[in-house]
């Protein structure tokens, strides 16, 4: 199984698109800070993952996901998460 999965920073609110066959380890090396472009942005929490089949699915998905078309699907798709944890108001990126 391969996974696409999307990171939220309780550091600045941020989210960060990955895509992974092995998710929780993926997540332990964020947290850990052994991921170059999160390190400075730990704590980071799972808020979305997508399991493929094909790994070549995952990353089309992935690709997809950091449009800006897939962050507003994201953005859509989360918006009652999104909306509760910031009075309302969803993040512009």
């Amino acid at each position: 199984m391969h996974y696409t999965y999307v990171l939220r920073s309780t550091l600045d609110g941020r989210m960060y698109t990955g895509a992974t066959n092995d998710l929780r380890s993926r997540l332990t090396l964020h947290n850990d800070g052994r991921v170059r472009s999160t390190a400075t942005r730990r704590p980071l929490t799972p808020i979305y993952f997508e399991a493929c089949l094909s790994p070549d699915d995952a990353f089309r998905r992935e690709r997809f996901l950091k449009t800006g078309k897939g962050k507003r699907y994201i953005r859509n798709r989360l918006a009652a998460f999104l909306g509760e944890s910031h009075g309302g108001k969803l993040e512009r990126h």
